[in-house]
């Protein structure tokens, strides 16, 4: 048995460059021995487990889906907004919902206090991401790198023959 106390764990700060997407993390499945570049999935681990915290006034990041990984959350405390494609819907201590691949979602902080809550994500390999709002595509390439991409529809054949 693997064990670690959340008090253990680091949060890591992640935000972007002007600062609309901020949060912190704790990794848990990391803490807990999952090898995220691994693509054995005994070290990949077959979900991954984390504790998010979004400060007052922030979003953890831009509107978008995931090709292949479902997410199930809960919240721990404080009131979060959440976009899906019918709207805001306002979130709150003990709320659970869940998304699966190709329904877009983003998180906000929507109260006074921090917006808390776990995350629980399967882990498939090769997943990619779309981002609705810019029409970018979050791809993987060679292994677990992965390029943001922008594109436009195009037909199948298309530059192969």
């Amino acid at each position: 048995m693997r064990k670690v106390n959340l008090q253990e764990v680091t949060e890591e700060e992640r935000k972007s460059p002007k600062e609309k997407y901020r949060k912190f993390v704790k990794d848990i499945s990391i803490a807990l021995g999952r090898d995220k570049k691994s693509l054995d999935l005994a070290k990949r681990h077959p979900f991954d487990l984390a504790m998010v915290r979004i400060p007052k006034g922030k979003t953890y990041c831009p509107y978008h889906s995931h090709g292949a990984e479902s997410e199930l959350y809960l919240v721990v405390s404080g009131r979060g907004s959440v976009r899906d494609r019918n709207g805001f819907t306002e979130v709150g201590a003990g709320d659970a919902f869940f998304f699966g691949p190709g329904e877009a979602h983003q998180l906000a902080n929507a109260g006074e206090e921090d917006f808390v809550y776990y995350v629980i994500a399967d882990n498939p390999r090769g997943d990619s991401c779309y981002y609705p709002d810019s029409g970018k595509w979050a791809v993987p390439v060679e292994g677990t790198h992965e390029d943001i991409v922008k594109g436009q529809v195009a037909d199948y054949y298309e530059g192969e023959e």
